[in-house]
């Protein structure tokens, strides 16, 4: 975005006044955006909480005006009041919340590309907006997802989300602070993938050495080449956004690990482990998801041991997500997603080329 002669934007809200008259006119207020009490039949937007939503822009239509654009620190504080006000909201489901956050941050991206602004100011508002998508998916359940929010477009906006802010990376002259941290999880998110491996590798050498990505390259490493005990002990670790970037992976890599298991194990007449050891070897959140995940895949259990007989062994569907409160939900250990998502809980941030 460096060079570019476009105007900055000038609007001081999350919403510019004409959209919110215009919504509230048409009556196309999300009902986390009405003041509140105002639900009724004719709900009024609160200026606090109403924030700009994605409008695709149409062929040959003129660039919208200064004033509707949000410059970079309004944009900056949407993102931070889209992950401190919205995304832990318990009186709205995770699938909706994922849904109004994903297309809030979409417009967030959108005023941001219509913009002369630089590249250190527009990798911080892409990334913080990035880190907020990665832990509001995956917040969300698999069952929440019918009718109520479209996974396959989540997913789509979360790697549209990466191609931005590695654009963007690619523009810059230096390192930004966080580079090594978010090209990590991009290859977490993309767990397994040739290409996005690929991509990672070509990356400077001082910015592939930083330990964010140093893990998620030992992360990647585990994870193809099977090694699950190494791949279970690197997840343990990981801190909370790394989690959520790999979370969707997790079902997969548990199921391949417990088909291990059973081709190693079953015999005729049946050889047993405890659950104990499926829970603990599979990071999972107690024995009745162990006992859960046995049963999915046609597994014997004899009270609290798992039974591995010949043939027994089966796969029907995806794999059960599981909980993963382990792994993903408790690693916040206490900080607000809001300080996450700004790296405001972070001392040090790891600098290509310094000392780790």
């Amino acid at each position: 975005m460096s060079g570019c002669k476009l105007p900055m934007g000038l609007c001081p809200d999350m919403c510019p006044a004409t959209e919110r008259a215009r919504r509230e006119r048409e009556r196309r207020l999300h009902r986390l955006e009405v003041e509140p009490g105002g639900g009724g039949n004719a709900p009024r937007a609160d200026p606090r909480r109403t924030v700009k939503e994605y409008s695709r822009p149409a062929a040959g239509k003129s660039r919208p005006p200064p004033s509707l654009l949000r410059p970079p620190p309004v944009l900056l504080a949407t993102v931070r009041y889209l992950a401190g006000e919205v995304a832990d909201r318990a009186d709205v489901s995770c699938a909706e919340v994922a849904s109004f956050v994903a297309d809030r941050l979409r417009a967030v991206r959108l005023d941001l590309s219509l913009q002369g602004v630089g590249d250190a100011d527009a990798a911080a508002v892409l990334e913080a907006a990035l880190a907020t998508l990665l832990a509001v998916v995956a917040r969300v359940r698999p069952e929440e997802t019918r009718g109520a929010v479209d996974p396959v477009l989540l997913q789509t906006q979360v790697q549209e989300g990466f191609g931005s802010l590695r654009r963007c990376y690619a523009r810059g002259k230096a390192p930004h602070p966080r580079q090594a941290a978010f090209q990590g999880l991009f290859l977490l998110y993309n767990l397994g993938s040739v290409e996005a491996l690929q991509e990672v590798l070509q990356l400077p050498a001082a910015l592939r050495a930083c330990p964010p990505l140093q893990t998620a390259l030992a992360v990647d490493a585990a994870f193809r080449e099977d090694n699950h005990a190494r791949l279970f002990r690197l997840l343990r670790t990981l801190p909370y956004l790394q989690s959520c970037a790999v979370q969707e992976h997790i079902g997969h890599a548990r199921r391949r690990a417990l088909a291990r298991l059973a081709r190693a194990l079953s015999t005729p007449r049946g050889q047993t482990l405890p659950l104990d050891f499926i829970v603990h070897f599979l990071a999972l959140d107690g024995l009745q998801e162990a006992q859960h995940l046995c049963q999915a895949h046609g597994l014997t259990l004899d009270k609290d041991r798992v039974v591995f007989l010949r043939g027994q062994y089966s796969e029907e569907g995806p794999p059960p997500p599981g909980t993963c409160h382990i792994l993903v939900g408790s690693k916040l250990r206490g900080h607000a997603l809001e300080e996450v998502v700004m790296a405001e809980e972070d001392k040090d941030i790891p600098r290509p080329g310094s000392p780790a």
